[in-house]
């Protein structure tokens, strides 16, 4: 039995997720260091930190230590983007054009807010090339997009939008607002809640960060094997899926490189200039209470905040991917959305590969392992954070701290 030092509160009730902390420890692949915490009409009632933030230096996690949560980041910028929708300011179904003329171009025109929002405007990679230090500046970015053709008639496909999402949504925020998506989500979200969440980390954050690590290898075949248990899908299926859609020079394999610019084999996501650019499909730095009470603050009233109100969750959270075909696939491969890409607007909605908490639980997770959601019926928000970053598909330590949380509310 693991002896890691396991911090925090947890209430009455709530026990079950405690020991399903302390049991990550132990899991496949276990746990380096890790935070989860969990709200309920809008109260924490988990709050738990443990293990070491930097297993080289045996620095312990505090509770303070936050880490990079990779796509979970998408959830904090779409909650931007909705915002501004509730506010008026931004129409979901007016073309992305009304307010970024430029986008209009390569018949780019018509494209409603509502496809960058679902991944389906066709803009999934950048035909490149661009450099790391042009990723970070933005604007070389923003023009590539501009400049380019939809890989498909938006609208009619969807596929995952890796990096892209953060620079299309962040650029229609930016439009708007006349701020940076980070500081946006700072000035908006992250300060109004008094969380420890950065899309942008300032340099006098950096001492607390986890130092990422990362479990063994995960083969395209494990993650085959992933997919078939996790979905039910039949063998055959989940093959052509991930042969034509992940495999070696699919769109979805160039879609996380943006254009060579984000080159894995380079580190780039360990070093200071990453976390302290802004990408805000991927480089948010936070812990999970933070997270927990951003997601809390959608669908229930934190410390007399509340972020969006029951009519805004009810129209961002109404599935898109189930109206399209997934891109790459080959004739004839017909994917049930609710097994593969289950996509609102912004937010992944609960399902078999990524289980939350009842059906119109909402959020998004990270590669890695991390993942961000609310549950609007039983009033959660949730938040869980690591450095030991797995790849694997239905992560376990997630989902089985989910799953405790529903024991726990007897869902």
């Amino acid at each position: 039995m693991n002896n890691t030092l396991v911090n925090g509160h947890v209430e009455d009730g709530f026990g079950k997720v405690a020991d399903a902390f302390r049991a990550n420890f132990d899991g496949n692949p276990g746990e380096s260091g890790a935070s989860v915490a969990v709200y309920v009409g809008g109260r924490p009632v988990v709050d738990l930190w443990g293990g070491l933030a930097d297993t080289e230096a045996g620095r312990p996690w505090k509770q303070d230590t936050i880490a990079q949560v990779a796509s979970t980041t998408k959830g904090a910028t779409a909650i931007c983007a909705h915002l501004l929708a509730q506010r008026g300011e931004l129409d979901l179904d007016a073309p992305v054009a009304k307010y970024w003329p430029e986008f209009g171009a390569e018949g780019k025109d018509q494209i409603p807010v509502r496809w960058l929002l679902s991944h389906q405007a066709g803009l999934p990679l950048i035909d490149g090339p661009l450099t790391l230090e042009e990723a970070y500046a933005w604007d070389p970015v923003i023009r590539a997009l501009e400049a380019q053709k939809p890989l498909w008639t938006p609208g009619t496909e969807h596929v995952y939008h890796a990096v892209t999402f953060g620079y299309l949504v962040g650029e229609l925020v930016r439009r708007i607002s006349g701020k940076s998506l980070g500081t946006f989500f700072a000035d908006e979200v992250a300060g109004p809640l008094g969380l420890q969440a950065w899309i942008g980390l300032p340099a006098e954050q950096e001492e607390k960060v986890a130092r990422i690590e990362f479990a063994a290898p995960f083969t395209l075949e494990e993650m085959t094997q992933g997919i078939l248990e996790t979905t039910g899908l039949d063998a055959d299926t989940v093959n052509a899926w991930m042969t034509s859609v992940w495999g070696e020079g699919s769109v979805q394999a160039k879609a996380g490189v943006l254009g060579g610019a984000f080159d894995p084999t380079s580190d780039y996501f360990t070093k200071r200039e990453w976390r302290a650019a802004e990408v805000p499909a991927a480089n948010m730095v936070a812990d999970a209470r933070s997270i927990a009470r951003m997601y809390a603050a959608t669908v229930s009233e934190v410390d007399g905040i509340r972020l969006l109100d029951p009519a805004t969750v009810e129209r961002m959270i109404e599935v898109q991917t189930d109206k399209t075909r997934m891109h790459g696939l080959p004739p004839g491969l017909d994917l049930p959305a609710d097994r593969s890409f289950y996509m609102s607007l912004g937010f992944w909605r609960s399902c078999p590969p990524q289980p939350m908490l009842g059906p119109n639980a909402f959020g998004h997770p990270g590669s890695g392992g991390s993942i961000g959601f609310a549950d609007p019926d039983a009033g959660v928000g949730f938040g869980y954070v690591m450095n030991r970053w797995s790849f694997r598909v239905g992560e376990p330590r997630a989902s089985s701290l989910s799953a405790a949380v529903k024991d726990c509310l007897g869902m």
